[in-house]
């Protein structure tokens, strides 16, 4: 995993941010069926508490969302664990886009297992703020842009797999268009009353294989900037 540069105190935590109530979520992940140990460990290892509200830091390893601001949150940890564990269960990607920066807590988790993560975040304080947590982290192998989520990053494409963090009626083809023949893409997709992750995998001819992975609950995905 990469090593946060952060102080030791304030990676490490107190309290309900100490490292045991961080066991105590990766315990809990494993229970609830995630498998992959790599994404278990990187997600016990990392400050969600840098990543919230300090007001909010009694509940950081609480499997729960929880609000950023400006209508968005920071998701539960078991769906940053299952949709990371979805994009890696076929090899290790070694190009991710990720749409919907928010708090900057999936990209860092992202960061910390493979070699270059691309994000982009359509409100700019929130983006602001996240690539500051990326700065005091040292997440080197992370590039952030301010834009337009729905139109992905296509200067740099195309990617090995691509996460969604929010969620549409279907996916976007300026994005799907960026991802490599044989490419993941994760994502939520439904409406607000009803949604499911579903994960589809390029099967080098041009076409896609889907599966659905469960419901989930996920703020919209919304075009334009803010």
């Amino acid at each position: 995993m990469t090593p946060y540069p952060l102080p030791a105190a304030e990676l490490k935590g107190e309290g309900m941010t100490s490292q045991r109530a961080r066991d105590r979520l990766a315990n809990s992940l494993k229970e609830e069926g995630i498998r992959d140990l790599r994404v278990v460990d990187v997600i016990r290892n990392t400050p969600r508490h840098h990543f919230i509200d300090q007001a909010l830091h009694s509940r950081a390893y609480e499997n729960t969302a929880l609000p950023i601001g400006h209508g968005q949150t920071i998701s539960q940890p078991w769906v940053v664990a299952r949709m990371t564990e979805a994009l890696l269960e076929f090899g290790m990607p070694q190009k991710v886009l990720e749409i919907g920066t928010g708090s900057g807590y999936q990209a860092a988790v992202l960061a910390a297992l493979v070699p270059q993560v691309f994000t982009v975040e359509r409100i700019e304080e929130l983006l602001r703020q996240a690539r500051r947590r990326f700065r005091q982290l040292g997440l080197a192998n992370l590039r952030s842009r301010y834009d337009d989520g729905k139109l992905g990053w296509p200067d740099e494409a195309p990617f090995d797999a691509i996460i969604l963090t929010a969620a549409g009626d279907t996916i976007p083809t300026r994005i799907l268009d960026q991802l490599s023949p044989t490419g993941v893409l994760v994502a939520p997709v439904g409406s607000p009353s009803r949604q499911t992750l579903i994960r589809m995998r390029g099967d080098g001819q041009g076409d896609f294989i889907q599966e659905e992975l469960g419901a989930v609950s996920f703020v919209p995905l919304l075009g334009g900037i803010g």
